[in-house]
């Protein structure tokens, strides 16, 4: 059996914190990185006197309360994406770095879109955080709107794997950028005992047909472990870095982001090699959420962690969508291990004046554990509320759902079961 244990964390619940970060360590003995993912820029958007005009992310559903700084029912502004970076430039220090797991393009129809037109997206949101973090090594991955059309990514050298080699070669290495140009995927040291291995899951992604019959797309699987064997060999540690999570979605019931197949060979790659790798990070889903990884023995051995995302965009038929957010993380500087106190810092977006996007009022929200690492505190807390899962309506006999309110956030802890 395949245990696979997330929580997922509404923003909305969790307390505004005023002190921000300063000097060059937040915490004795740490260093600090930067998660940005699906920025969705939307060229098109402006405020039109017909609300049904206002976007092309819209789709034509009416954006009656837009403002300067976007609507949940529009792909970002190019001025919500400023006032991101904005934001975050003068937090940063010279030794951080940044994680960008993808994501350019608005959510328009393939129509609307061209290969060229994808490029230049991916092109102008690479010279904007190079404005403004111009002396800041970034680590990209691509997303599955990074392409077009969308979802369909190729295993082999194509015009966007080459042209994100071009327009990321002032942050990677030749050797990254040969891979990144021939599958989409690369690896990189960050500095001496830290590597970041940047993986393409479109490859693995449901809607990808051109891949839905290989058993290793682009031989990804192959390189992928023979890349944490080397690092193993080096003493290094691994962040894994991705758009689309292994795991399941958070939102929706016994659902992998990725085919099964596949998710069952990553989780079994990952198990393998789990004390090499000191956290996974992804985006796509939108949503802020944690996984955390248990081996054979239910043991946990690592967290996986979805970052929300700038853009506000929702269904028209959704109640809800996350504000834009940026993340930034803590970790030990010994081992690279996210285990501090306040580990995980989360600057989201105040929609002031009533949520219609007329000024930007950033707000540090603060989430921490006391404990060893994220994989224990969270499994503790999960067994803490074991005794409850009778007095709890399970979604189905394998799906158990608790809750719990601490530190003003409400957790949505599941864990999901099934056979390998």
């Amino acid at each position: 059996m395949m245990y696979l244990l997330c929580f997922v964390l509404l923003l909305i619940g969790a307390a505004p914190i005023a002190a921000r970060p300063t000097g060059s360590s937040y915490l004795s003995g740490t260093g600090r990185f930067w998660h940005i993912t699906d920025l969705h820029l939307d060229p098109t958007y402006h405020l039109a006197p017909d609300p049904t005009k206002v976007c092309f992310s819209s789709k034509g559903v009416p954006a009656p309360h837009a403002g300067m700084f976007g609507d949940f029912l529009c792909d970002s502004p190019y001025r919500l994406i400023q006032s991101a970076f904005a934001h975050m430039a003068p937090l940063t220090q010279p030794e951080d770095f940044i994680i960008w797991t993808g994501d350019s393009p608005p959510h328009v129809p393939p129509d609307e879109l061209t290969t060229d037109m994808v490029i230049q997206v991916i092109s102008n949101m690479t010279q904007t955080i190079r404005q403004y973090f111009p002396n800041m090594t970034v680590y990209p991955a691509l997303g599955n709107h990074d392409y077009w059309p969308q979802d369909q990514m190729p295993t082999s050298t194509n015009a966007i794997y080459k042209a994100a080699a071009q327009l990321w070669k002032l942050w990677l290495e030749p050797d990254a950028l040969l891979t990144l140009s021939q599958g989409g995927f690369y690896s990189q040291r960050v500095k001496p005992g830290l590597r970041v291995i940047s993986l393409n899951t479109i490859l693995y992604y449901g809607p990808d047909k051109v891949t839905c019959n290989m058993t290793d797309p682009a031989g990804q699987y192959e390189w992928l472990e023979k890349t944490l064997e080397k690092a193993a060999q080096s003493q290094e540690k691994v962040y894994i870095i991705a758009h689309v999570p292994v795991g399941y979605l958070p939102f929706v019931r016994n659902t992998t982001a990725i085919r099964r197949s596949h998710n069952e060979r990553l989780v079994a790659i990952c198990r393998k090699y789990s004390h090499v790798i000191a956290g996974h990070f992804y985006g796509h889903t939108h949503r802020d959420s944690i996984m955390v990884l248990l081996d054979q023995q239910g043991k946990p051995v690592n967290s996986l962690f979805v970052s929300p995302a700038v853009t506000p965009i929702k269904h028209v038929l959704e109640p809800y969508s996350n504000n834009p957010a940026l993340r930034m993380y803590l970790y030990n500087a010994e081992d690279y291990t996210l285990q501090v106190k306040f580990d995980r810092l989360v600057y989201q977006l105040n929609q002031c004046r009533h949520l219609l996007f007329l000024q930007s009022c950033w707000l540090l929200m603060r989430f921490g554990v006391e404990d060893a690492s994220y994989a224990d505190a969270v499994a503790r807390k999960v067994e803490e509320r074991l005794p409850m899962k009778n007095n709890v309506k399970a979604m189905d006999r394998n799906v158990h759902i608790w809750q719990l309110v601490q530190d003003n956030m409400l957790f949505f802890f599941c864990v999901e079961k099934y056979k390998e």
